[in-house]
């Protein structure tokens, strides 16, 4: 067993899994500390790095290209202090390091681990249900569907529209973007429908503007990998896409009498949101097609 345990985390390497285990100091971001353990199988990892410097070092761990869901869905975009896989060292224990850096680096060696992108994920992502509350309201994926409920402060194109249901299946993509401090970030869930939208994530009722606290914002990255992880893998993505375009349209299947009378109820409380003025001619147009299209 190579080990290394400093403030910053712990790493554990047993021949077969590098076990990554988050420090619990107030220093160690919430997003590492709320993700929890990670084992990430030695197939996975592409390589390993040592960086020393002058008063702490670090531990890089590079995985394959589509190995998780985790860096699919935050395309590197992670700060490096969130970045499970980067440990911070103390000076005195760059020996111990360097150990157990060489120590996965032979085993990669000996196994003969292909260095290429793999074809499915080989680690699991967060698990479910999971629930965030961020700036622009609160997101939950349970497995099934993804669910927006959004806050006080939403737009109100967004609020008139009423909580967010979006089903899997109907799912084609996760685009996310942290809050960085000076740009607003966003969670944006694709479907065929929205696919072409060009609303911007403060309007876009498919998507969390996140343009509050920075910390908590990025949460948002957990229901985003949680949600990449059961989609198709991005190695079969291509596929999926031209049999969705070739695939004959079919008639509409009319909605049960239920989801009609919530149709027709939102349908009046948008009328009257336009007529009090609280919806303009153009914020009206845009949210009863969302409504319509959503039902």
């Amino acid at each position: 067993m190579a080990e290394i345990i400093q403030r910053d985390g712990t790493w554990a390497f047993d021949g077969t899994t590098v076990r990554i285990t988050p420090g619990l100091h107030r220093s160690v971001p919430l997003f590492r500390q709320t993700y929890g353990e990670i084992a990430v199988p030695l197939e996975a990892v592409a390589g390993v790095v040592f960086e020393p410097e002058r008063k702490r070092g670090r531990l890089r761990m590079r995985l394959r290209e589509g190995a998780d869901p985790l860096l699919h869905a935050t395309g590197g975009r992670l700060p490096d202090p969130a970045d499970p896989y980067r440990l911070t060292v103390d000076v005195d224990r760059a020996g111990v390091a360097e150990y157990v850096a060489e120590e996965i680096r032979r085993s990669l060696l000996l196994d003969q681990i292909p260095t290429e992108p793999t074809k499915a994920y080989l680690l699991p992502g967060p698990p479910v249900p999971v629930s965030v509350r961020s700036s622009d309201g609160t997101v939950s994926f349970d497995g099934i569907q993804v669910r927006i409920d959004w806050a006080d402060t939403s737009d109100r194109v967004k609020r008139a529209t009423g909580p967010r249901i979006i089903n899997l299946a109907d799912v084609t993509g996760v685009e996310w973007l942290p809050n960085s401090g000076y740009e607003d970030g966003f969670l944006r869930f694709v479907t065929r429908e929205t696919s072409f939208s060009k609303l911007p994530p403060e309007k876009d009722p498919y998507a969390l503007d996140l343009w509050g606290s920075a910390r908590r914002d990025l949460l948002t990255a957990l229901v985003a990998t949680a949600v990449t992880a059961r989609l198709p893998h991005p190695s079969t993505r291509t596929g999926v896409e031209y049999a969705e375009r070739s695939r004959p349209l079919t008639a509409a299947v009319p909605p049960p009498a239920d989801h009609h009378d919530v149709l027709l109820r939102r349908l009046r409380e948008l009328g009257e949101l336009h007529r009090d003025g609280v919806l303009t001619d153009e914020e009206f147009a845009m949210t009863k097609a969302v409504v319509l299209r959503g039902f």
